[in-house]
């Protein structure tokens, strides 16, 4: 308990800082086209709580309607993204899939039911979001959220769960759901489509931020990537940052083996965790966003109580 404090405070001062650089909106010119009737938010600068952290979403429009991807933090956060929405095409919003549960990518869900859409999640982790939602939107201040950025929040659970693979057909668009084993949490999925040679990889994969990797399991984390690697994908979009490529699979596989290398053997030495921040900081690639979320990872996940 006193380490999920510890952990708690210094998200708190990762959070409002990064909140005092930006309060603008997700990609000033709304969604980017990816590709036919693929389009996502992408590249966020200057991320902070209000604009759910630089989390990008995406639509995937077929016949039959379309698929989310991703629900942002918020009600107020989903608003907008179903106001860009609309300003692309007027089709039924059939489902949404939740990349995982973290709360910058699933708060927005409730809005998206209101519109009749079904969410999906890979069963492990709408059990988390199950067991941790409501805790955290309750307690939304310790992420720099306000009680006015969350207004009109309530947590949405998924209707509809999996476990390893889920294909969704919207007429002339095949939709692929793949679950390849813990990674980001324990329950973060790909969703691939295979005709367009494009997937978003949620947080699985973070380019040009540091990654939240508190709630991963690194090990099995760098062979999900490896997994990717073997795929036939050409475009990623990441669950923050710009478009991405297989050489960002690979940079954030080295970073991942690199830090956790690097935190294991700091840790065991000193508990001391702004020494070993600093430490760290000196082995890992520059990234332009997130820098203080090394903190948070170190004291979440290798510090002792």
């Amino acid at each position: 308990m006193i380490r999920r404090l510890i952990g708690f405070g210094i998200l708190v001062f990762v959070f409002i800082s990064l909140s005092i650089f930006s309060d603008k909106a997700f990609a000033d010119g709304g969604l980017t086209k990816i590709a036919d009737n693929v389009y996502a938010y992408a590249d966020i600068k200057g991320s902070s709580p209000q604009n759910s952290f630089g989390a990008n979403a995406g639509i995937i429009i077929g016949k039959d309607g379309i698929v989310v991807v991703d629900t942002l933090t918020s009600a107020k956060e989903a608003q907008r993204f179903i106001s860009d929405i609309r300003k692309i095409s007027g089709k039924p919003i059939k489902y949404v899939i939740n990349t995982h549960y973290h709360l910058d990518h699933t708060f927005g869900n409730s809005e998206f039911i209101k519109l009749g859409a079904i969410i999906i999640s890979q069963a492990n982790d709408s059990k988390s979001l199950q067991k941790n939602g409501e805790a955290t939107l309750k307690n939304a201040s310790v992420y720099g959220l306000t009680e006015k950025d969350m207004e009109g929040t309530k947590i949405a659970y998924p209707q509809l769960s999996f476990s390893d693979k889920l294909e969704i057909d919207l007429g002339d668009q095949k939709i692929e759901l793949i679950y390849p084993g813990p990674s980001h949490t324990a329950g973060s999925i790909l969703i691939y489509l295979p005709d367009k040679k494009i997937l978003f990889s949620g947080d699985v994969l973070f380019t040009g931020y540091h990654p939240f990797i508190a709630d991963g399991d690194i090990k099995s984390w760098v062979k999900v990537l490896a997994y990717i690697m073997k795929m036939d994908v050409s475009t990623i979009i990441p669950g923050h940052g710009p478009i991405s490529s297989k050489r960002d699979i690979a940079d954030m596989k080295n970073y991942l083996i690199a830090f956790d290398k690097n935190a294991r053997k700091l840790s065991a030495k000193s508990n001391d965790g702004e020494r070993i921040f600093y430490e760290i900081k000196k082995v890992l690639p520059a990234r332009a966003e997130g820098e203080m979320l090394i903190k948070a990872n170190i004291q979440m996940k290798y510090l002792k109580k």
